[in-house]
């Protein structure tokens, strides 16, 4: 694996981005607004543990920022939605939009172009 320093921009953006989304999740379902008809752990369960999974490619950041861009489209639905429905869950929701476009983004800003 290389260090932050030596991967190109666009990953290391990535990794921050994955990051933040991934501390996102306990600090909104966790702390700011805990669930209140279904266990807590549950839904950190839900909403932590595939974040989390992309970690088993990490020797490969490209491959594990495709995993995460790949399962930010979930999260992009859920921040959509939730900003939409709960007006005080409103300001994570956009936080959570806001990253993943991000981090869609930046597979698409990753992909080298052949020349014609």
């Amino acid at each position: 694996m290389s260090t932050m320093a030596q991967l190109p921009p666009e990953q290391r953006l990535g990794l921050i981005a994955w990051t933040a989304l991934t501390v996102l999740q306990p600090v909104w379902h966790a702390w700011l607004f805990p669930a209140q008809t279904v266990p807590v752990w549950l839904v950190l369960a839900i909403t932590t543990v595939p974040l989390l999974l992309p970690l088993l490619a990490i020797r490969d950041v490209r491959r594990a920022l495709l995993w995460v861009g790949i399962l930010s489209l979930f999260y992009f639905c859920h921040g959509v939605s939730e900003a939409w429905s709960a007006a005080d869950q409103r300001w994570p929701a956009i936080i959570e939009i806001v990253l993943t476009v991000l981090l869609i983004g930046l597979l698409g800003a990753g992909v080298k172009r052949k020349a014609h």
